[in-house]
């Protein structure tokens, strides 16, 4: 069985993918109520407006990294036979971390003040909000990896 980043980061599927990627981040950060929702609102279109494409660029550069890590939740569920969607849900907090620990490395090597301090206001409650996205990040990856 291919992995995760074999089968994402293909020639014929890692521009969907990526595209499918920067479109749940755009629903998820829609989907923020509150005051926390403000914040996280704000600090989103702050790092969008760096310039055009930061996001989208931002994806493609993640991915490969992401899907590694997420590869043996991947794994689990097909050798398990459970839904991928399903096990990406059981196993958020799991996701979550794996997916965090990237980024937290990412920004330290930032050069962009705006995203180190963005991220670092809104770091205290990610894992929740990645939690929160890990439904929509599982179904992302059953429709591109099965």
């Amino acid at each position: 069985m291919a992995s995760l980043t074999e089968t994402l980061t293909s020639d014929t599927k890692k521009a969907a993918v990526i595209d499918d990627c920067c479109a749940l981040i755009d629903a998820e950060v829609a989907d923020k109520g509150g005051l926390s929702g403000l914040a996280i609102k704000a600090g989103y279109s702050a790092v969008k407006n760096i310039k055009p494409g930061f996001i989208k660029h931002a994806v493609g550069d993640l991915l490969p990294e992401f899907a590694s890590v997420l590869d043996p939740l991947y794994q689990e569920a097909k050798t398990g036979g459970k839904p991928v969607a399903a096990h990406f849900s059981a196993n958020a907090g799991r996701a979550a971390d794996a997916l965090l620990k990237i980024t937290d490395g990412k920004v330290q090597h930032s050069k962009s003040g705006l995203v180190k301090g963005t991220y670092e206001k809104l770091r205290g409650q990610a894992k929740k909000n990645v939690e929160a996205a890990v439904p929509r990040l599982g179904r992302l990856v059953e429709k591109h990896a099965g």
